[in-house]
């Protein structure tokens, strides 16, 4: 049974049924997956796997000796991804529905750790490392995407919150910057930590910028959640009147400042 807050997340990524369409998203996969350099023969978790963007391509890289264990907590979406490896006929990967931080598998279990663009959603980051450090084999890897804690629209966001007594956290404060990236690897016991900083944002009309933000926020103490539906649409006006004044000639700039982490065992 899921809790309030791992369930907005599942119906959110549940409503996203356009998700292969969306280029952003297999750039960011894939990209994480060449950092991984896997070999034939391995065993992967790749957490929230989602459609299987980074399973069915590691499938084909591990090959028959190896294995791919995908994990989501959107079932829509893990039906997507059981069509792609039914009809691809992939032997190799196993799909689990499941919440990533309820999972408990032995120790010295993967080679490699994979978890594109989720791990900011958890409830507790540094728990989470510690058990992937622990499931991983000696010498095996993790990797997984952050984002500046300026991107995403966030400072925008913020402030039209802020004009209306509303203390928004942070989704992408504990991971925001590469030194904190780093900070909660080490402590989780990992080692040759690298974080390689990709540019993936782009210019938005700004029509399309103020539908940007619709007024969900996912965190697990979020305080919208609390407000009314009057309250909610004017901080989303706020927004668009902030979204206003940052348009240029270009239109308004959306900062997806992305960071590609990779550690080791």
């Amino acid at each position: 049974m899921l809790d309030d807050y791992k369930q907005q997340v599942a119906n959110h990524f549940n409503a996203r049924v356009d998700y292969d369409s969306s280029e952003i998203a297999h750039i960011r996969a894939l990209g994480l997956l060449e950092l991984v350099q896997l070999q034939k023969g391995q065993k992967i978790l790749d957490i929230a796997t989602g459609t299987g963007i980074i399973a069915l391509a590691a499938s084909e890289i591990v090959g028959d000796e190896g294995e791919i264990i995908g994990v989501d907590i959107a079932e829509v979406l893990l039906n997507q991804a059981q069509e792609k490896i039914e009809c691809a006929g992939l032997k190799n990967i196993e799909l689990i529905e499941a919440d990533a931080e309820d999972l408990n598998f032995a120790e010295n279990s993967f080679d490699a750790i994979v978890c594109s663009s989720a791990i900011v959603l958890f409830t507790d980051i540094p728990t989470i490392l510690h058990n992937w450090y622990n499931w991983l084999k000696r010498g095996g890897v993790v990797a997984f995407h952050a984002w500046a804690e300026t991107g995403m629209m966030t400072p925008i966001i913020t402030k039209a919150c802020a004009k209306y007594g509303v203390s928004l956290p942070n989704i992408h404060q504990q991971l925001g910057t590469p030194e904190k990236c780093e900070t909660l690897l080490r402590q989780a016991g990992f080692e040759n930590i690298e974080v390689k900083i990709k540019q993936l944002g782009k210019y938005l009309s700004v029509d399309d910028a103020k539908k940007w933000w619709g007024g969900i926020w996912l965190h697990p103490k979020n305080p919208l959640l609390e407000l009314s539906a009057e309250t909610i649409e004017k901080i989303k006006a706020e927004y668009a009147t902030q979204v206003e004044v940052l348009a240029t000639e270009e239109g308004v700039w959306l900062d997806i400042t992305t960071f590609f982490v990779l550690a080791q065992k």
